[in-house]
């Protein structure tokens, strides 16, 4: 494998992962189904489950057997899928080369038809002129986008906040405030907005920019990977924001929060999560010092604060610590958030800790814990939770997928994929799906019991999360996206 310095932050992010975009859970927060939106996980709770049926838990890439179809993307691919509008959106680098004129090094968005696999268009954006510390080569976008109706929000390599036509320039039609986009081809994204997160509030991402957009009414909320520099110990940037709030349609700044600061230990490169809970509207960000922090989303007043490792955790270079980032998002279920924390791939194994927390009042609700998993029981870990019938399943770096009892901790399972996972267990039509570093997906059935149904290796490394829409199984490796479906066949592969 590629050594990915720093950027498994985003796959944890960006792998970071996926879920049906009509996911179930206890406590979700009502939205308004006008248009059809996907995101990071399928909903604001971050809950990687989906309502979704009739998916296959058996395909062979090779024989082309229940592949519906498949389609190439980069050589480092970290972000999505996400469906919606009939269409497929990810994440990549330019390693595809889909467009000759564009033949650099860049961050890639691309867009293809749900039904057939068609390309239909790509934004793609240089890489800074920094280099790797701000905008690590290879790595390309690593931002599952947010896709409401026709407008997609994603953040760029460039730690740009990104609005797109879902059509790109194949209508003919140059819309938003952006007019003069130097790619305009029928290929081509269509920029509406971008807001700089360097150029307007001094952000210093760390190796790379990787938040996934959450959007609630008209503000879109993002991380903006403000970290330390290249010596890893001096934040160059420690009065800049780590979390913003945006409007979605013009991308004007609405608040910002910086209360991280100088603690931040190494990149803050997570999601943010939207939930109601006692009636109080919040959104949710884990920060780069290893505290989660909750704010009223209009204003950005903080709610409470959590903080994600043991008061006696100190952290040191390279992972040799005990205090660990938080790379995996918040899940907030039956008013409970379910985070873990963990650090840079790179920094190797090591014990790490999975928190449930009532978030159910105001301050510091570091003593809010309901259970808790660590030490020899739990590593460290980039993936989201999954949480379904009360039973709870979460994977950690060392490649153990975990089923435990969501309200109490009891361990029922543990599923040994015998690789690192990047990505985040999905759960869905009464089954856990899961991929790992070799390139395998497992399939379990879901329960208290350890059922292994299959497992089928997709050609290369598996850094993402499945998604499900209209009984396709969606599954993006680190060169390949796949459509999975029941009884399809599709040419075999070479």
């Amino acid at each position: 494998m590629t050594s990915l310095k720093g950027i498994s932050i985003l796959t944890l992010t960006a792998a970071l992962g996926l879920a049906g975009s009509m996911a179930v859970r206890a406590g979700a927060p009502a939205f308004a189904a006008q248009q059809e939106r996907s995101m990071f996980a399928g909903q604001p709770s971050r809950n990687m489950v989906s309502s979704e049926t009739g998916l296959p838990d058996e395909w062979d890439v090779r024989s082309g057997l229940n592949v519906k179809w498949s389609a190439s993307v980069g050589s480092q691919t970290y972000a999505g899928p996400v469906v919606a509008g009939g269409k497929v959106f990810v994440g990549t680098n330019n390693e595809g080369l889909r467009n000759p004129d564009l033949p650099n090094d860049r961050g890639v968005v691309m867009a293809f038809d749900a039904e057939t696999g068609e390309f239909l268009w790509q934004y793609a954006t240089d890489k800074l002129s920094a280099g790797r510390v701000n905008d690590w080569p290879l790595q390309g976008v690593c931002s599952t986008p947010y896709v409401d109706g026709d407008r997609l929000w994603y953040v760029s390599n460039q730690a740009h906040v990104v609005s797109l036509d879902t059509e790109g320039h194949r209508d003919g039609e140059n819309d938003g405030a952006v007019k003069d986009e130097v790619h305009n081809s029928p290929i081509d994204g269509d920029v509406l907005w971008s807001y700089d997160m360097i150029g307007e509030v001094d952000a210093f991402p760390h190796n790379l920019a990787t938040s996934s957009p959450l959007i609630v009414g008209d503000l879109v909320f993002v991380s903006t990977g403000n970290g330390v520099d290249e010596g890893h110990i001096n934040v160059p940037s420690p009065f800049s924001p780590s979390f913003l709030a945006l409007n979605k349609n013009t991308g004007e700044l609405v608040w910002e929060n910086s209360d991280a600061g100088e603690d931040i230990l190494h990149g803050t490169w997570t999601n943010p999560t939207y939930a109601v809970v006692g009636g109080t509207p919040m959104v949710i960000f884990p920060g780069g010092d290893g505290w989660v922090r909750a704010f009223v989303p209009e204003t950005g007043e903080v709610i409470w604060t959590f903080d994600a490792n043991p008061k006696d955790s100190e952290w040191a270079l390279g992972g040799r610590g005990t205090r660990n980032n938080i790379i995996s998002t918040a899940v907030v279920y039956d008013d409970k958030m379910y985070i873990g924390v963990g650090q840079d791939p790179e920094h190797g194994e090591a014990p790490g800790h999975f928190w449930v927390v009532d978030i159910n009042g105001t301050g510091d609700i570091t003593d809010n814990v309901v259970w808790h998993r660590g030490g020899e029981e739990f590593h460290r870990t980039i993936s989201t939770a999954a949480i379904q019938d009360d039973i709870l399943y979460i994977s950690d770096l060392s490649g153990f997928l975990y089923a435990l009892d969501a309200q109490t901790g009891e361990h029922y399972w543990t599923y040994d994929t015998f690789a690192a996972v990047w990505g985040s267990a999905f759960v869905a039509d009464g089954k856990v799906y899961l991929g790992d570093e070799d390139g395998d997906i497992i399939v379990l059935e879901a329960g208290k019991e350890m059922v292994e149904l299959n497992e089928m290796n997709m050609g290369a490394s598996v850094y993402t999360t499945p998604y499900a829409k209209d009984g396709v199984l969606y599954v993006l490796s680190r060169n390949r996206l796949f459509a999975l479906e029941v009884g399809a066949q599709s040419e075999p592969m070479n």
